[in-house]
């Protein structure tokens, strides 16, 4: 097991590069470390954050494996397109372009949160891509759903009003500490950044157009979860088991589905990184020498 303790302090830091590409009209902002020859893990993020809230664990592995971690459309540093119909479907296409831009033919897929309907989505329309599965508090089975999670899903226009507290920087900085097990352990930095990104003009129209949409990933569960039967793919299941969200019992379920599925449930909230980084980047690590030379 690759221990971050005192080696990991020696080891050099990696060289991220920041860099934005086209697709499809579509400025996609994205962070990049590693060498292109090593076990490639695709990271994609939840809401309300981007592509930063993986920084750490880029430092922690950027090293060593090639890690990509783009910030869908009107998220981060992307672009928000005029015109741009948010929903899940065009995320997914954004980000299937993007990665067809990038050439990442075979990767093990990161799939936090929102990641999870962006990410499966991929997997069913381009099944060879996929070496791999890591799934942090990325539900996919409706007994997943917490009763609060099952009232958001039936939002729908003309409730916007029930949606907006959930833009506002209380809610953002509960995300990140609800559940956790020392919150005063959680740094600031990635909330006060999703709430900068949120406050700015048009986004969280976005994020209220997405929240409607969420419908459409629960309508695809049972599709989802007959990929994983059909393609079992090598799966790390790693969980914040006090998610206000997505409850430890979405986590479960995985194992009906993909039985040789590995399952790590930590004392923590939804942003489950920001808090037991030390436990997960070596589980990461572990995983990808393995499923990840397949992502080469």
């Amino acid at each position: 097991m690759h221990l971050l303790g005192k080696e990991a302090c020696e080891m050099d830091v990696p060289n991220v590069a920041h860099r934005s590409v086209d697709v499809d009209g579509v400025r996609v902002f994205y962070r990049e470390a590693g060498p292109r020859d090593a076990p490639t893990l695709l990271l994609l993020h939840g809401f309300p954050s981007a592509s930063h809230q993986f920084a750490r664990l880029i430092d922690a592995l950027g090293t060593r494996y090639h890690l990509v971690a783009p910030d869908y459309p009107g998220f981060g540093h992307s672009e928000a397109p005029a015109g741009f119909g948010y929903s899940f479907d065009r995320l997914a296409d954004v980000v299937e372009g993007f990665v067809d831009r990038l050439g990442l033919d075979r990767f093990v897929l990161y799939a936090f949160d929102f990641g999870a309907p962006v990410g499966f989505r991929l997997a069913v329309r381009r099944p060879e891509w996929i070496a791999g599965l890591v799934v942090q508090n990325g539900n996919v089975y409706e007994e997943g759903l917490s009763e609060a999670a099952r009232g958001f899903v039936a939002l729908g226009p003309g409730e916007e009003e029930q949606v907006l507290p959930l833009l506002t920087l209380e809610a953002t900085r509960g995300q990140y500490e609800g559940g956790a097990s020392d919150p005063a352990a959680i740094a600031p930095d990635g909330w006060t950044l999703d709430q900068h990104f949120l406050d700015l003009p048009g986004r969280k129209e976005i994020q209220i157009d997405l929240a409607f949409d969420y419908k459409s990933n629960v309508a695809l569960y049972p599709e989802w979860q007959a990929w994983l039967r059909e393609h079992r793919p090598p799966t790390l299941i790693v969980w914040g088991r006090n998610d206000p969200f997505f409850v430890e019992e979405g986590a479960r379920a995985f194992l009906k589905d993909v039985p040789g599925a590995e399952l790590h449930l930590f004392d923590t909230g939804h942003f489950a990184l920001e808090e037991k980084l030390p436990q997960i980047a070596p589980l990461i690590a572990d995983f990808l020498e393995r499923a990840g030379e397949g992502s080469k």
